[in-house]
């Protein structure tokens, strides 16, 4: 049986992917807007207004996760 104590460690793991992803494609898109491509730079930025929307839902749910009983 899987240890149910390790699901809240990997998740803030991928969430912490997640985030650095985020930070990452942020760059790029600077990058790509400072090259002329305002257009790619927006649609990249408002693809990424998700992982904002959903980052404070999912601080609060690890946080209740990885809380003692």
């Amino acid at each position: 049986m899987p240890n149910p104590d390790l699901l809240p460690s990997l998740l803030f793991k991928i969430n912490e992917n997640q985030l650095a992803l985020e930070a990452a494609i942020l760059e790029l898109s600077k990058w790509v807007e400072q090259r002329g491509s305002a257009e790619v730079a927006n649609n990249v930025r408002d693809v990424l207004d998700t992982c904002d929307r959903n980052e404070g839902f999912i601080k609060i749910t690890l946080a209740l996760l990885m809380a003692p009983d």
